[in-house]
C-alpha cells in the first residue's frame, strides 16, 4: 500500500509527493517502502522512554551513490534523515523524526577486503558484527570488540555509538580499531577520513569525531578496521562472593598486581536469578556477587590460579576456574544474556551504561542498591568490571503511571550517582535521546557550544539525526 494517500502531521501531500518522486528516481523500486505497517516497525531502537516520530518512508540502499543520492535529495527537500542499522542501540539514537527518511543501511552489508598483511577489513555498514568476526577469525584473525549484541548489531551502529563489549578491559573500544572511513556528509559530498596504514597523524583526526557521533555528522559507508592476530583460546574462572563491596575488592586488586585479563565480568544476585530462571544455567543463586574473569595468554590456567587467590583474599566464598573451553564459553553464554534475562523480568526495561574509575565501582554498585530500594523497584546490574562499566537495568511496569515515573527517576538519579564518583553518563550505549539532558550536565556550556559548532559545520541546515545528543 502506498500511503501517499496517509497525509501526516507536519506534512502536505504535494511536497511529500515530490520527495518521494525524487528518492525513487536514483533507488530501486523496492528500496523505498512507504507502507505505514512497514515504516512504522523503523520507527524506533530497544530504548524505553524515547519519542520517536513517523517515517515519511524508509530507504534501504545497496551502494555508495544510491546513499548519496537519497543525502542531496533530502537536503533539497530540507527533510531530515536517520541513519540506522539494525536499532539493537539503548538510548534511542536510532529513532525516527516525525516526517523523516530512515536510512537503513542493512542493505549494505558486504565484507570488501580482509588483508592478513596489512591486518585490516575493509567493510559496509551493515556488516553484523559476528559475521565480521568468524571471517576474519578463518584468516587466523581477531576483531575484538563484542558487544552483547554481536550476533545481530551491525558495524554501522558500533561505529556510530562507539561500543564495546566483554573484552574491552584488554582490547579496548570500537574507536582503537576504526582506522579510516568513508562517510557521505548531508549535502551528498562524499569524505575519505583516516587511512590503512600502521601509522598515519596527517591533520585533525576527523575518523575519531565520526566514531560515535550516532549519525548526526554524516553517513558511515566504508570502514577500515584494524585486525589482531587470533589469540589463544581463553579459560574462564567464575568466583562467587558475599557482597558487591568484596568483589570490587578482588578487581582491584587483580588490576592493581599489573594482570591483564582478556575479561573481567560482574553479575549481581538479581542477574545471576534472572539468567537461572530464563536459561537455566544452573548459576550459583546464593551468590551476592559473581565475578568472571578470563585469560586467553599462553597459559591462562597459571593466571586465573593467581586471580583465584586475590579473588579469596578479598573474600570470596568459592572460586572455580573452567576446566576447557565449553565450560568457559557456557560461563561466557550467561553473562552475554544478563541483560536479555533482566528484560523478563517486567515488561519494560531501562538500561543505565554508568562508567565510573574502577576505585569508585564499589560506591557505585551499593548506590545503585540504595536507590532501588528508595523507589521499591528492581534492579539489576552487571558490568564490565575491569573497565568499571556498569549497565544497571531498572525493570518496570509502564502500564503503571506511578512504577513508571519511579523508574525514570530511579534511573536519572543513578547517572547523577555516576557523575558524583567521577564517571561518565554512557561507556558505550551513547547518548540519543535519553541521555541529553544528562550530556549537558557532564559536557558543561562551553563543552556543548563547542560541540554544537562542530555539528554546524558538518550539517549547517541540521538534517542529519536531529534531536539526538544535544
Amino acid at each position: 500500500m502506498d500511503d501517499l494517500q496517509t497525509p501526516r502531521r507536519g506534512s502536505h501531500d504535494g511536497p511529500r509527493a515530490g520527495l518521494l518522486a525524487d528518492l525513487r528516481a536514483g533507488l530501486p523500486a523496492d528500496a523505498v517502502l512507504t507502507d505505514p505497517d512497514v515504516t512504522a516497525s523503523y520507527s524506533r531502537d530497544m530504548a524505553s522512554f524515547c519519542a520517536a516520530g513517523i517515517p515519511a518512508a524508509v530507504v534501504l540502499p545497496r551502494t555508495v551513490e544510491q546513499v548519496r543520492h537519497v543525502m542531496r535529495t533530502a537536503t533539497a527537500h530540507r527533510v531530515p534523515v536517520v541513519p540506522q542499522g539494525a536499532r539493537t542501540g539503548l538510548s534511542g539514537g536510532a529513532n525516527a523524526s516525525e516526517g523523516c527518511v530512515v536510512l537503513s543501511l542493512v542493505k549494505m552489508d558486504r565484507i570488501l577486503e580482509i588483508d592478513p598483511v596489512d591486518r585490516v577489513a575493509v567493510v559496509e555498514p551493515g556488516v553484523i558484527n559476528a559475521v565480521l568476526s568468524r571471517a576474519v577469525a578463518e584468516k587466523g584473525l581477531y576483531y575484538p570488540p563484542d558487544p552483547s549484541s554481536w550476533e545481530s548489531c551491525t558495524i554501522g551502529g558500533n561505529i556510530g555509538t562507539a561500543s564495546g563489549g566483554l573484552c574491552c578491559v584488554k582490547y579496548g573500544v570500537t574507536a582503537e580499531y576504526v582506522l579510516g572511513l568513508e562517510v557521505v556528509l548531508a549535502d551528498g559530498r562524499l569524505l575519505n577520513t583516516g587511512r590503512r596504514t600502521a601509522k598515519g597523524v596527517a591533520g585533525y583526526d576527523l575518523t575519531r569525531l565520526f566514531v560515535g557521533s550516532e549519525g548526526s555528522l554524516g553517513v558511515v559507508v566504508k570502514a577500515v578496521l584494524a585486525l589482531r592476530p587470533q589469540p589463544p583460546g581463553q579459560l574462564v574462572l567464575a568466583a562467587e562472593f558475599p557482597s558487591a563491596d568484596a568483589a570490587c575488592a578482588a578487581v582491584c586488586a587483580i588490576m592493581e598486581r599489573g594482570h591483564t585479563p582478556s575479561l573481567l565480568e560482574l553479575m549481581d544476585r538479581t542477574t545471576v536469578r534472572a539468567v537461572n530462571r530464563m536459561a537455566r544455567m544452573g548459576l550459583p543463586e546464593t551468590t551476592e556477587a559473581l565475578l568472571l574473569c578470563a585469560f586467553d595468554t599462553p597459559d591462562p590456567a597459571a593466571d586465573l590460579a593467581a586471580v583465584g587467590a586475590l579473588c579469596t583474599a578479598a573474600g570470596a566464598t568459592e572460586v572455580v576456574p573452567a576446566a576447557d573451553a565449553a565450560e568457559s564459553e557456557l560461563l561466557l553464554q550467561a553473562r552475554r544474556l544478563s541483560l536479555t534475562a533482566l528484560e523478563t523480568l517486567k515488561p519494560a526495561t531501562m538500561i543505565d551504561d554508568v562508567c565510573v574509575p574502577r576505585t569508585r565501582l564499589a560506591e557505585m554498585l551499593s548506590g545503585t542498591t540504595a536507590i532501588a530500594g528508595k523507589h521499591g523497584l528492581t534492579v539489576g546490574v552487571c558490568a564490565h568490571a575491569g573497565d568499571g562499566n556498569t549497565h544497571p537495568v531498572v525493570c518496570f511496569d509502564p502500564a503503571d503511571e506511578d512504577e513508571s515515573r519511579r523508574a525514570r527517576e530511579s534511573f536519572d538519579e543513578i547517572m547523577a550517582l555516576g557523575l558524583s564518583l567521577g564517571g561518565t553518563i554512557t561507556g558505550e550505549h551513547g547518548v540519543g535521546v535519553l541521555k541529553k539532558e544528562w550530556l549537558a550536565r557532564e559536557l558543561g556550556p562551553v563543552g556543548l557550544e563547542l560541540q554544537r559548532e562542530i555539528k554546524r559545520v558538518f550539517d549547517p541546515l541540521g538534517l542529519l539525526n536531529p534531536g539526538k545528543l544535544f
